[in-house]
């Protein structure tokens, strides 16, 4: 592990000396498998199982103790910060000033949230804040796509549109079953049979097959987005998956394209989609929960931040990472 994710990991891990507080309902045992493919049961009520698993609680060690991941998993550089039902749920990994959350899709699903200007309108199924429903459980929280009139974008929650899919896009697909895949619209998701709950589109994808796209290099800021100052290596986001299924999350201060490209293909992504870029729209928070809410942490060294960590109403959409 580099030093800050070291740190951050130390921080969460020593934070509580009590568990979380407030319950999830506990997870579908079915696996998720590859890509557009993954389906676990849908999320079950927790009357129907015979206990119900924690929020989302800090992983906590002994003071000294080595950082450790799951054998057979993750490699040596991730450490869990996370648990949920006393299983490992996210992991951090720093690497080439790059910041990376991985997530346990079997213990964890994602949420697509409308911010309070972006889109516009009332009545999404997740607003402007982390909701009350979320509040126990959430786990991780971070930026979403580039503004909506960009183009080569599309925003579609609970049925509603307000920006319209286009084919060949780059698409984070959440099902109604609880799953995440990302892939190119109609070219690996949807899934044949599942029901969508909501798609963020963003350009095109930044991965595939574990490749980093060429334009990455050769077209930096016409295909991936206008930076202020209209430098290459800026605050640039992305979300992808493994072919285990797994979600990761990644970001860094000072990034072009390739650089965060390449990154992500290291970790083991498969796909990858680019999400927001510039100092203002790049965040990212894990949360420590105690008995009056959690509090936010911020996991990339550097970030401006978002004011009121999505404790508090944001003008522009954002994903949460939520215990199952």
């Amino acid at each position: 592990m580099r030093g800050h994710a070291r740190a951050l990991a130390l921080l969460l891990t020593l934070a509580l000396g009590a568990g979380a507080a407030g319950c999830g309902s506990q997870s579908s045992a079915a696996q998720a498998h590859h890509g557009a493919q993954s389906s676990h049961g849908a999320r079950s009520s927790a009357s129907g199982h015979a206990g119900r698993v924690p929020a989302a609680t800090v992983s906590r060690r002994p003071s000294g103790a080595p950082i450790v991941s799951e054998p057979g998993q993750l490699g040596p550089r991730w450490a869990a910060v996370a648990t949920v039902g006393g299983a490992p749920a996210t992991w951090i990994d720093e690497r080439s000033g790059v910041t990376l959350l991985r997530f346990n899709q079997q213990l964890v699903h994602l949420d697509l949230h409308a911010g309070s200007s972006e889109p516009e309108g009332r009545g999404w199924g997740y607003g402007d804040q982390i909701a009350p429903s979320e509040v126990h459980r959430v786990i991780a929280a971070f930026n979403g796509g580039f503004k909506l009139d960009y183009g080569s974008v599309a925003f579609v929650s609970g049925g509603r549109v307000a920006v319209p899919l286009q084919a060949g896009l780059a698409s984070i697909v959440t099902y109604r079953n609880g799953v995440t895949a990302i892939a190119a619209w109609h070219e690996g998701v949807p899934a044949p049979g599942l029901k969508i709950a909501s798609v963020l589109q963003n350009l095109h994808l930044l991965v595939d097959h574990g490749v980093v796209a060429p334009t990455a290099t050769s077209c930096v800021i016409a295909c991936w987005g206008r930076t202020l100052g209209g430098g290459t290596d800026v605050p640039r986001s992305a979300l992808g998956i493994t072919g285990e299924g797994q979600l990761v999350w990644a970001a860094g201060a000072s990034l072009s394209p390739a650089a965060l490209g390449r990154a992500m293909a290291a970790a083991g992504v498969a796909r990858a989609v680019e999400l927001d870029i510039n100092p203002e729209w790049v965040a990212g928070y894990l949360y420590v929960h105690h008995g009056g809410g959690p509090t936010a942490v911020p996991v990339m060294p550097g970030q401006l931040g978002i004011p009121g960590h999505l404790l508090a109403p944001y003008s522009r959409d954002f994903f949460t990472i939520v215990a199952n």
